[in-house]
């Protein structure tokens, strides 16, 4: 059911130009800057077809809003941004559980893109209704609903192999991989 899902979604993928704190911080401001340009132009579009077409007209504008954010904050990294298929890990938004797999994405990248990245859903609509990232409020989930089958939409609820994990601690051991 994987591909079936992945053909129907468009992710949103920001890739950080490293771990730093501050560039951690300045992925996260780029993706809110780019989010504020695109939720009133995807706000209303029902298909993926049409999102598409308004994501790759507006890669020029993604770009450069990106690279105001950047110089804004005093970097002078480079910003690429494209529409493709690429691997995601599972990742659960709200109650869905998306599965890990190929996905066609606005992909933005900041620099070198080695740092940690940030993603979410953004056809349907799971980024920015609200402002408020990984929260998925009764619009999102009517919209998520239209553009899957009902067998689609009730497996991303389904079995969500959940994995506690301590974020702190596996900070500490990549640090210490590292040295």
């Amino acid at each position: 059911m994987t591909e079936e899902i992945a053909d129907k979604v468009i992710r949103f993928h920001v890739l950080a130009n490293s771990d730093t704190q501050k560039d951690q911080e300045l992925k996260l401001k780029v993706r809110d800057a780019i989010g504020s340009y695109m939720q009133p132009k995807l706000s209303s579009i029902s298909n993926i077809d049409k999102s598409r077409q308004v994501i790759q007209k507006n890669l020029p504008q993604i770009t450069e809003t990106a690279e105001k954010i950047i110089a804004r904050e005093g970097y002078t990294y480079d910003v690429r941004a494209s529409l493709k298929v690429t691997d995601f890990p599972q990742k659960t938004y709200g109650d869905y559980t998306f599965p890990e797999g190929r996905y066609e994405a606005l992909e933005v990248v900041i620099g070198d893109g080695k740092g940690h990245n940030w993603w979410c859903v953004m056809y349907p609509n799971l980024c920015f209704y609200n402002s408020v990232y990984e929260v998925v409020d009764e619009e999102a989930e009517k919209s998520l609903q239209r553009a899957l089958t009902p067998e689609e939409y009730q497996s991303l609820m389904e079995e969500k192999n959940y994995q506690v994990r301590f974020a702190l601690l596996e900070r500490v051991q990549e640090l210490i991989q590292k040295w």
